[in-house]
């Protein structure tokens, strides 16, 4: 495992159905203030993040722009290299559209009425939340999946009955970067949240090591029927 810089063309990028491409691991911002949100932003761009995932609602994409601003990252060449995520503007910025928490039933009822499948679909996705139906509708039109809450906020863990913690024994690893890597080998866009620098490396520095068959086949099997955060059908930011 290496410490320290992340270099960004370690982390492979996702190719989008409407020629965009995403790098595979971003930065989640949520529940971080306006101010706080700064620094959590420098140093991961420092550590090698190129993928910030922000939104109107999470009422901090002021400190995002004035950290990208600190950093250079907010013209020209540099911030060509920053793929930045934003939900709820209606300015006509947007290069790339995509949706979140969309099951089937939702991205049919899209599809039906503008006649186009998103290029992006986050949703709640981590070994013990898989979705695996929402997950192989998107595989099927097209549609790149992004997981938030990728380790469940910490709660997968220590899933089951030891699994990942034997797996991160086996690699020298940590077990949060075992469910990342995880991720990484199934495709799926990651955005884990941290505040802390070192931890924000550590959730970069997923591409030394490679999980066995039966490994990843043990993570698949930890499949379960509790999800992490809200469920879309009945939550409202309202």
């Amino acid at each position: 495992m290496t410490n320290g810089h992340i270099n960004p063309a370690n982390v492979p990028d996702i190719a989008l159905k409407d020629g965009h491409s995403i790098p595979q691991v971003g930065l989640g911002i949520l529940r971080i203030d306006d101010e706080g949100v700064v620094p959590v932003v420098e140093s991961a761009l420092e550590a090698g993040y190129r993928h910030i995932d922000g939104a109107a609602g999470y009422n901090n994409e002021a400190g995002v722009g004035r950290a990208l601003a600190a950093s250079g990252y907010n013209t020209g060449a540099k911030r060509e290299t920053l793929w930045v995520t934003a939900k709820l503007r209606d300015e006509g910025m947007a290069r790339t559209l995509g949706v979140c928490n969309f099951m089937p039933a939702d991205l049919k009822r899209l599809h039906g009425e503008t006649g186009a499948w998103p290029a992006v679909n986050q949703i709640e996705l981590h070994p013990t939340w898989q979705q695996r139906e929402v997950v192989a509708f998107c595989k099927k039109h097209g549609i790149a999946v992004e997981a938030y809450s990728p380790m469940a906020r910490g709660a997968d863990l220590n899933a089951g009955d030891g699994t990942i913690e034997k797996i991160a024994a086996a690699h020298e690893v940590s077990p949060a970067q075992v469910i990342l890597r995880w991720h990484i080998e199934n495709g799926t866009i990651i955005i884990p949240k941290s505040v802390h620098a070192d931890r924000q490396r550590e959730n970069l520095d997923l591409f030394g090591f490679a999980l066995t068959a039966d490994e990843h086949a043990a993570i698949d099997a930890l499949d379960g029927p509790t999800r992490a955060g809200h469920d879309p059908l009945t939550f409202t930011y309202a």
